[in-house]
């Protein structure tokens, strides 16, 4: 099905008159209640707010999909609203938010909600589309943009919907220091180890940085009384630029393809306890897809 069928004429705000997202969900609100009497829009706000608490819905590169799960409506809901002059909230790339996109979804039907939801993060991705929909002038023109796209609603999830294509990652000749400063910088336990082509070779884990110290932790395990003759974390300390990626990262690592569903990776992951799986083409990296991510998603939505 295509996205575009997913989206009434009549839930769309061709100019939108909002300073904020909060005030661009108003905006959109009034149309459900219009449409909707006596729905508790007031109830649905508080819980759209308070999943843009959690985690910002602000997707950059123009769009936003504030969105929440609430049983105080009876079917799935797309609003769209068009800011001309963009919105004054922070976004993760610095665009202004031009398109916002809200979804409201009862909890038994959730699977077509996800769906729903990485379709438009489908169609924020593609070229242009932030700029044509700016342009826009009538809310038939922004259904057309949208039925123009071609993007469609899939049946599954698959790893693209939900993979992170920003991977941080190092090279074999890269220093132990560059992969704690990285690590410490993105909040990551692992990252990606790559050839100079972007090819996947491994992976380094904090683990591995901590091994690359305590080369003997077996010993020292056994026997707690076990002395050492110099102080480990001091001697790396002194030779830090001096250990390589190349030294210590491991081959010890599972691939997806952007195609496979989800319920394969997320079974892959839940059976062999991996906490991430590196998403390749052929052999380049283009994407990760982690464990958090996939709960995330299932859950918060």
């Amino acid at each position: 099905m295509r996205l575009a069928n997913m989206l009434k004429e009549e839930y769309v705000v061709e100019d939108l008159q909002a300073t904020s997202k909060e005030t661009a969900i108003d905006a959109l609100l009034a149309l459900l209640e219009k449409d909707k009497p006596g729905i508790n829009i007031q109830k649905i706000k508080e819980l759209i707010l308070e999943r843009e608490e959690v985690e910002n819905t602000s997707y950059g590169r123009g769009f936003a999909f504030p969105h929440a799960r609430t049983n105080e409506v009876d079917d799935m809901y797309v609003l769209l609203g068009v800011s001309h002059r963009g919105l004054d909230d922070k976004t993760p790339d610095g665009i202004p938010v031009t398109v916002v996109v809200l979804l409201l979804t009862p909890s038994h039907i959730s699977k077509l909600y996800l769906q729903t939801l990485s379709a438009f993060a489908s169609f924020a991705r593609m070229e242009g589309n932030r700029e044509k929909i700016a342009e826009a002038r009538s809310r038939a023109d922004v259904v057309d943009i949208i039925w123009q796209s071609g993007v469609m609603v899939e049946k599954e999830l698959t790893v693209k919907d939900i993979m992170r294509r920003d991977v941080a990652t190092v090279t074999p000749a890269d220093s132990l220091k560059k992969v704690a400063n990285v690590m410490f910088k993105n909040r990551l336990s692992a990252l990606a180890v790559i050839d100079d082509e972007g090819n996947l070779l491994g992976q380094i884990t904090d683990k591995d940085l901590i091994q690359a110290v305590l080369p003997d932790y077996k010993t020292l395990i056994s026997n707690l009384n076990y002395s050492m003759d110099t102080e480990p974390f001091e001697e790396l300390l002194k030779q830090e630029d001096k250990f390589k990626v190349e030294q210590v990262y491991t081959r010890d690592h599972e691939i997806a393809h952007i195609d496979t569903r989800i319920v394969e990776v997320a079974g892959m992951m839940i059976f062999k306890d991996l906490r991430r799986v590196f998403v390749t083409e052929g052999t380049k990296l283009i994407g990760i897809l982690l464990r958090k991510d996939i709960a995330n998603m299932i859950i918060r939505g």
